[in-house]
């Protein structure tokens, strides 16, 4: 069994199919937290303090580890590695200097986060006091309580970054895919087993817990792979000074969005109660395509578009984009539809229990339905920034984020005062659209054609399917309705299974009609992947760069 921890996945299509169906069971997982947690304490001041506290916490570890991670760190300790396939000892002899490179980070990493959680449990009520300054007096006393608890999870989520970042590199994804999962089982444990023990502070707890389950899942696999640890702080590495270099314009990048974030929260406070949780839930619910497809297929081609930007093969970097970028708006153009059509079904179902109500259900369908106008570019971002990381550009995507963050702040406090918690969304939505389209220009002026007729085209189809899809959900739904009872949970379920599934079976029927290639390429990967079916199309899909 430890070896499935530490094989390697060789294809872009492999790697995302293993990182999406654990982002599945981890955003499963999710859902089922969010629906304890809304049960037990609905849309209101307990949950408004929770979410509240993971903000500033939740800005040190983006901004500290994030920065390093996501911008430098994979394509520079990608470079160092000389050999992938040893393990162990042997490995850590031969790629000595990738190993040195990791401490460094690691140590660095590790410094700052245990310096600035300090600081921030030291400080926690005047931080608190200015990102929630809607809150009563003694719902900030809860939300400092939850927060200084919170500052320790950063520490273990950067050191399991790292390790991550590590098995990402020698693309090792089964233990990296785990994580998550962990993670959201630590939270879990705290709700169920925690908050009943030692009260509202078994939430925040709980989220350490995860944290560190998060960490250790990796640790073996990324020893497996050759890391050992050494205490070494030498600044005037040149692959140290080169991720501290890229750090800086992706650290103000993620401070772009952490301010985004934080205006949210400030907005929020002085909505009415509960604002914070519906946006917070709404946004959980919407990130669950946006995890499985978007993030999960950057994240597997990321080794990939630096290995060609290394090897400055531009072609192929374009063509791996193309293919990467159709595959991902194929699942997240359907996705969007269903999301859209079914909100109402799906906020009842996961979170429509306890005391969260008929007017929370409102709100966060609301919120859900502004949120989804934007799901394409969301998912699509991820990808679009990894081209640039992966050609050591992270400063072109700050200077766009930083565009795209001033029209979210704006128009945060105007659709606010217009519609509540949902014109948090719809500007949220508005700002990502923008800057989707602005990272698109900016690439196509670096790179050239980026085979937009050929996108388009695929749009084209995907948009036709997933219309038709769309309406054949909402007839299924009226066609179900009379046979379920919809006063039950059940009923609801049958209704929304049934009408997504119709939906499902129409856009799939479609796509294989106007001979949609990534239907071709999804049918290939799985058959490679039948046991009882091995076929010579594992050298053609590794061919294509799948």
């Amino acid at each position: 069994m430890f070896k499935i921890f530490s094989k390697p996945t060789h294809t872009i299509t492999a790697a995302a199919a293993l990182v999406a169906s654990f982002s599945l069971l981890s955003r499963l997982l999710g859902i089922f937290r969010d629906r304890i947690l809304a049960g037990q304490f609905g849309a209101g001041e307990v949950l408004d303090a929770y979410y509240a506290a993971f903000r500033i916490p939740d800005l040190i570890f983006n901004l500290l580890v994030l920065g390093a991670l996501s911008a430098g760190f994979i394509p520079v300790f990608t470079g160092f590695i000389k050999d992938f396939s040893l393990n162990g000892k042997k490995n850590f002899l031969h790629n000595k200097e990738g190993w040195i490179v990791a401490n460094n980070v690691l140590n660095l990493i590790l410094i700052a986060l245990i310096a600035v959680s300090v600081l921030g449990i030291i400080f926690a009520r005047p931080l608190t006091s200015l990102i929630v300054p809607g809150f009563s007096a003694s719902l900030q006393d809860t939300t400092v309580q939850l927060t200084r608890i919170m500052f320790l999870s950063p520490i273990f989520l950067g050191v399991s970054s790292i390790l991550g970042g590590v098995l990402q590199s020698f693309k090792k994804f089964f233990a990296y895919s785990l994580a998550p999962i962990m993670y959201n089982l630590g939270i879990i444990f705290g709700v169920l087993y925690l908050v009943p023990k030692i009260g509202l502070m078994g939430l925040a707890w709980g989220v350490v817990l995860g944290a560190f389950l998060h960490m250790m899942i990796q640790l073996p696999a990324t020893i497996n792979s050759g890391f050992r640890y050494c205490l070494l702080i030498n600044l005037k590495h040149p692959g140290v000074k080169k991720i501290l270099k890229m750090m800086v314009p992706r650290t103000m990048a993620l401070a772009v969005n952490q301010i985004n974030l934080l205006v949210i929260t400030i907005v929020a406070s002085s909505l009415v109660v509960g604002s914070l949780t519906v946006f917070n839930l709404a946004n959980n619910l919407q990130s669950f395509p946006i995890g499985i497809f978007g993030i999960s297929f950057a994240i597997a081609a990321f080794p990939t578009f630096s290995r060609l930007s290394r090897d400055k093969d531009k072609e192929k970097l374009k063509e791996s984009f193309s293919k990467t970028f159709r595959t991902i708006l194929f699942f997240v153009i359907p996705a969007t539809v269903l999301l859209i059509t079914l909100r109402a079904q799906i906020i009842r179902i996961i979170l429509g229990t306890g005391a969260f109500n008929w007017q929370d259900t409102i709100l966060t369908m609301d919120t859900l339905g502004m949120f989804a106008l934007s799901l394409f570019a969301q998912a699509s971002i991820p990808l679009l920034v990894r081209v640039f990381y992966a050609r050591h550009n992270s400063a072109t995507p700050f200077w766009l984020g930083l565009v795209s963050m001033a029209v979210n702040v704006m128009l945060s406090f105007y659709f606010a005062n217009q519609m509540g918690v949902a014109g948090l969304a719809l500007a949220f939505s508005i700002s990502a659209i923008l800057n989707f389209l602005l990272l698109w220009i900016f690439l196509h002026h670096q790179l050239g054609d980026l085979n937009e007729k050929g996108i388009l085209i695929s749009i084209a189809k995907f948009s036709v399917a997933a219309i038709v899809a769309g309406v054949t959900v909402q007839v299924a739904k009226v066609v179900i309705w009379p046979f379920v009872d919809m006063s039950t949970f059940m009923g609801i379920f049958w209704q929304g299974l049934g009408a997504g599934v119709a939906g499902i079976v129409v856009y799939v029927l479609l796509c294989s009609l106007f001979k949609v290639e990534e239907i071709k390429v999804l049918k290939q990967s799985l058959r490679r992947r039948l046991p009882w079916n091995k076929v010579d199309t594992e050298d053609q899909g590794q061919a294509q760069g799948i």
